[in-house]
């Protein structure tokens, strides 16, 4: 039987044989909630410490850092399996499903009367941030033509910056909206939690609905499970891949140093002035909604120059990116006051160059037979990175600086932009 070359396009995107455009069009939908709804729990979060658990604001860098670090104790175990039943069965049902277990987390989430009960719903929510990640992830190295990949990436990460910045300050805002109108506080966490979690509900049937069955190899081409299970380390031989799941794990650090300790730094801050938590919790999201919204007016701009150069350059570019947005932040003083808000600008272009450099560089690697493997890999990567990272910079927030952890980060951009420079260096040489 032939193969199917015939493509189809939405918008300026090519799409790889057998997309059709109703399931690239409902991709696009689906990005737009996808980030959101796992970045949410840092906003929530911080609200019911303050509010339901009464955390001293000194603690609560610790906590955050150690609620983090469980979550990536789960997806380190998880992220590999998850790819590997995506090669199997699809990506479709365990995107799904991982909307379905962000919903069940963030209804128990209000329900915490101690930090060791948030911990166990946060490992709940951890095995859908598995399922939804691995989902994007796949699905995005699924559906372009690689003449294409640089746009879709970019136009993603656009939908992507464009749901947090949106929903966030939608149900970001609630509590205070709600406390306003005569709910307590207790009240106000539940109602704003149960609204996130009917929407992850919806995007599941949506998942359901609108994007493409099965896997992009027949059935009969599909390697054994086992063989799946291994192939992302095995992949790594190949130094492109190598230096991507490098990239992976700063990348998906730098998301969640800034959705873990950008609302934590503005809504301590607003505490230590005098604010109470529901309007703190507004300020800091206003932090956090500045360098998302950053983010999403810069996707349009790198991501057609990644189509451009070469990935290896375009991921080296974007570490460097990275790098200055973290560092500046040794320049704040107050985060709250207005001239603070030109360094999250910049933490936020920054962090949306490293994802899709990142994601650039091994969607053009990553062999079509075992990409949801490979991409488990990947990360697996950021997972490591995020455990690392949150775990020393939550220590560090409340024990040195809030500015630590963000100087940890770009540290370590620096380092992967210059093996960037080494890649591209040796592969010069050898052509």
């Amino acid at each position: 039987m032939p193969e199917i070359t015939t493509t189809h396009r939405i918008g300026p995107v090519e799409l790889a044989p057998t997309v059709q455009p109703k399931q690239g069009w409902s991709f696009l939908v689906i990005a737009f909630f996808s980030i959101s709804m796992i970045t949410f729990v840092s906003i929530g979060q911080a609200y019911i410490l303050n509010q339901n658990l009464g955390i001293p604001p000194h603690l609560q860098g610790t906590i955050s850092g150690d609620l983090v670090f469980w979550t990536e104790i789960v997806t380190l175990l998880l992220f590999g399996p998850a790819g590997a039943l995506m090669d199997r069965v699809g990506r479709k049902p365990v995107y799904a499903a991982g909307f379905i277990v962000l919903a069940l987390a963030y209804i128990l989430y209000p329900f915490a009367r101690s930090v060791a009960e948030l911990t166990a719903y946060r490992m709940i929510y951890a095995v859908g941030v598995v399922a939804v990640t691995s989902g994007l992830a796949t699905v995005l190295v699924d559906y372009p033509a690689e003449r294409s990949r640089g746009k879709l990436i970019a136009i993603v990460g656009f939908l992507n910056g464009l749901g947090i910045v949106v929903l966030n300050q939608f149900f970001g805002s609630l509590p205070h909206r709600l406390v306003t109108n005569g709910h307590s506080g207790a009240e106000a966490a539940f109602w704003t939690h149960a609204s996130v979690a009917v929407t992850c509900v919806v995007v599941a049937v949506f998942v359901t609905a609108g994007l493409k069955g099965g896997t992009p190899v027949r059935h009969e081409e599909r390697p054994p499970l086992g063989k799946l299970l291994v192939s992302g380390i095995s992949h790594a031989r190949n130094p492109r891949i190598l230096l991507s799941y490098a990239a992976a794990f700063v990348a998906r650090g730098d998301q969640s140093i800034i959705g873990t300790f950008v609302p934590l730094w503005g809504t301590t801050a607003g505490i230590a002035m005098g604010m109470p938590p529901a309007e703190a919790v507004k300020r800091g999201t206003i932090l956090f909604i500045v360098s998302q919204g950053a983010a999403l007016l810069w996707a349009p701009v790198i991501g057609p120059l990644i189509d451009r150069w070469n990935r290896v350059t375009a991921l080296t570019v974007s570490m460097g990116l990275a790098a200055i947005g973290y560092l500046s932040l040794v320049l704040i003083g107050n985060p709250l006051e207005p001239l603070s808000l030109v360094f999250f600008v910049l933490l936020g272009i920054g962090q949306i160059s490293a994802f899709l450099g990142s994601q650039s560089l091994i969607g053009q690697e990553a062999p079509r037979e075992a990409r949801g493997s490979v991409m488990g890999a990947f990360n697996i990567s950021g997972a490591v990175g995020i455990l690392l990272i949150t775990m020393a910079g939550g220590r560090m927030f409340d024990g040195m600086s809030p500015k630590a952890p963000f100087l940890i980060v770009g540290a370590i951009n620096l380092l992967v932009m210059a093996a960037g420079v080494l890649l591209k260096v040796k592969e010069g040489k050898e052509e």
